[in-house]
């Protein structure tokens, strides 16, 4: 138990990292760390503790998927399987649309990252949408909104699910199985699926925006010439928070700015913009800047009015779903008591099965191995790291008891399923404004506090931040597959509050009856 001193030091540095988070001024990985440093100079943790979460099985785990992921991707299965499920007939609808790619983007988010599933899909829809007559702005937040909701299923899904794995081991609990949280994430899944469906049309703008409508009909002209390039900027673009003074696009990319969007809206005053993540630039290109630049972080997402094609062979495309098959099933049942028992001197768990995986599909160049570097997102692993430090500071200063004693008194109640309730709330409007492992990191500690002061089993809290953590749907800050669609469909931060916040709703009313039907606390 840290001192009072302690705990302030560590309540003003958590107040300054998120401030820094929602201002945007850094990378959320370098501010994660300089809290980290901040809270090591103090003394609250040793650089033995500071140092742990880079070491941490959950993270590196994070970092393996990443790669397996990008086999995947470059295998194009996933091109192949959802070609099959549009056909491009003229009776079409939306919700025709809807159901029939919204149930398979969900199911192929429960075992690959969230970010090249959305990256994959968004060109072929947009190809699908022209060809049939309907709105691309009707489908692209669905899109995110589905793959979101299949990462709640499974326990690779999401990054975050893996983090609070992570913790949960290192405090001395079994960890989640693969499977575990669908009894709650599956319900969730085919509850907002279904919302999406029947009321997400109404609620998103069409292609016919007045203030877009120009601007939209002359990019898909320059786009069929091949000639220009819709870019969103990724964490790794040099020119972020640089005007364009500042930053000279022209010179380090060969291509011209010609519009820049941020918010669903022209920018105006080109002299003064900044460069933010996010942003979508409409570029004027040689027709080399997509071959150049389409596996490089810098850009989260390019598009060029073509499909993507891979020119891997079919066995690639057979071997890379094999072996997500293999990863899946061994990590499934190389935890059960019995494979452990017929085993004693193997962990059979998903870290396990990741890395043979990562090692076979870049040893059949699958992925480039050359360029393995490329294809993680290091800014999430440090973020990770970093958070896991942070948690391990608010416990040893005293602040995760602290808060976890005003939530007890704040709910008027030492019901757990207040307790929950508030921890749920607060969980999902910090990833809402920040990044959902950061949101995970936070609330992780004061969840077992709260816990431990109720005599309860934190299972149930543990679950409920998995959740609250994921379910990122009113703001495209919290989820990078947010900002791809944003930046790619022009839409407006409102037009994430209208069709997101009834999901936020839905997601939160059949965790809280669910999770203790589920888990007993």
């Amino acid at each position: 138990m840290g001192s009072g001193a302690e705990i302030w030091v560590v309540m003003v540095g958590l107040c300054l990292m998120i401030t820094l988070l929602v201002a945007n001024l850094m990378r959320p990985g370098l501010v994660l760390f300089s809290t980290v440093v901040l809270f090591m100079c103090a003394g609250v943790i040793t650089p033995e503790e500071a140092l742990s979460g880079f070491g941490n099985k959950g993270m590196l785990t994070v970092a393996l998927l990443f790669l397996v992921s990008e086999g995947v991707r470059r295998s194009n299965a996933l091109g192949h399987l959802i070609e099959k499920l549009l056909p491009e007939r003229k009776d079409m609808t939306v919700r025709k649309g809807y159901a029939r790619i919204l149930p398979t983007i969900t199911s192929v988010s429960a075992f690959l990252n969230n970010t090249p599933v959305v990256v994959v899909f968004i060109p072929i829809i947009k190809q699908w949408a022209q060809k049939v007559g309907l709105p691309l702005r009707k489908f692209l937040i669905p899109l995110s909104y589905a793959a979101i909701l299949g990462g709640m299923c499974t326990l690779i899904g999401t990054s975050t699910n893996l983090v609070v794995h992570g913790m949960m081991l290192e405090a001395g609990f079994d960890g989640f199985t693969m499977f575990e949280l669908g009894k709650v994430g599956l319900a969730v899944a085919v509850a907002g699926t279904l919302y999406l469906i029947f009321f997400a049309a109404k609620r998103l703008p069409s292609d016919g925006s007045p203030d877009l409508e120009d601007t939209l009909a002359h990019e898909e002209e320059q786009l069929e010439g091949g000639t220009a390039v819709k870019a969103v900027l990724g964490p790794r673009f040099p020119g972020i928070n640089r005007s364009l003074k500042e930053f000279d696009f022209k010179r380090h990319y060969n291509a011209r700015i010609r519009e820049i969007y941020r918010d669903g809206i022209v920018v105006k005053n080109l002299k003064d913009y900044l460069f933010r993540e996010g942003d979508a630039l409409l570029l004027d290109t040689d027709g080399s800047f997509v071959r150049t630049w389409g596996d490089s972080t810098i850009f989260l997402m390019l598009s060029n009015g073509r499909k993507y094609e891979s020119a891997a062979p079919r066995w690639k495309k057979w071997l890379s779903l094999s072996l997500l098959t293999i990863m899946i099933g061994g990590a499934t049942f190389g935890t059960l008591p019995a494979v452990r028992s017929l085993l004693p001197g193997f962990e059979l768990d998903m870290f396990f099965w990741a890395a043979v995986v990562t090692v076979l599909m870049a040893c059949f160049g699958i992925f480039p191995a050359k360029k393995y570097t490329k294809f993680i997102s290091w800014d999430v692993l440090v973020t990770i790291a970093c958070a896991l430090a942070i948690s391990r500071a608010m416990s040893n200063s005293g602040l995760a008891n602290y808060i976890a004693g005003k939530l007890i008194d704040l709910s008027g109640s030492v019901s757990p399923v207040a307790i929950m309730a508030v921890l749920y709330i607060t969980t999902n409007i910090i990833t809402e404004l920040i990044t959902n492992n950061a949101a995970a990191a936070f609330a992780f500690p004061i969840a077992l506090s709260a816990a431990a002061q109720l005599g309860v089993d934190p299972m149930p809290y543990f679950v409920a931040i998995c959740i609250a953590s994921s379910a990122s749907f009113s703001s495209p800050i919290g989820y990078q597959t947010n900002m791809i669609v944003q930046g790619i469909g022009n839409y407006r931060f409102r037009d994430f509050v209208r069709t997101g916040l009834p999901l936020n709703i839905i997601t939160f009313v059949l965790s809280m009856i669910l999770i203790p039907l589920c888990w007993n606390f």
